[in-house]
């Protein structure tokens, strides 16, 4: 159950952020196997002086068309399946018109004990889901 956040600059239409988000949901169900239907995105639009995302002195410059993509899931992928994700992440928003030197991950890894999806409950913990790879 990934909670995804995205991140970019205003100024795409509303097609472009649908692909981008598209892009993200195909990209997490082909690698990490989740449902479908297993879908929790925030997208923001930003001004262009609310992002700042360098290079961590890489060589390479980005543009207007940063992306910036936090990926909150449980715990237990290998380091593999997270490369996986990135080089997915990268072709398939290559298709949405994501440059690869804009494209930026975060993924931060958590427990089943770290999730409520409704009435202050955990859902995990209490048996009402399944605990991916439990």
């Amino acid at each position: 159950m990934p909670l995804v956040r995205i991140d970019m600059i205003r100024g795409r239409t509303p097609e472009s952020i649908r692909a981008i988000a598209d892009a993200v949901q195909r990209s997490l169900v082909d690698v990490l196997k989740i449902p479908e239907r297993d879908r929790f995105q925030l997208v923001t639009q930003h001004d262009p002086d609310e992002i700042i995302a360098l290079d961590a002195g890489l060589g390479f410059q980005r543009t207007a068309g940063t992306v910036i993509v936090h990926i909150f899931t449980q715990r237990g992928r290998s380091t593999e399946d997270k490369r996986l994700v990135y080089r997915t992440l990268a072709k398939q928003l290559a298709e949405a018109g994501v440059n690869g030197e804009d494209l930026f991950v975060g993924y931060f890894e958590n427990g089943p004990e770290d999730w409520s999806f409704a009435d202050g409950r955990a859902q995990y913990v209490e048996g009402d889901l399944p605990a991916p790879g439990h």
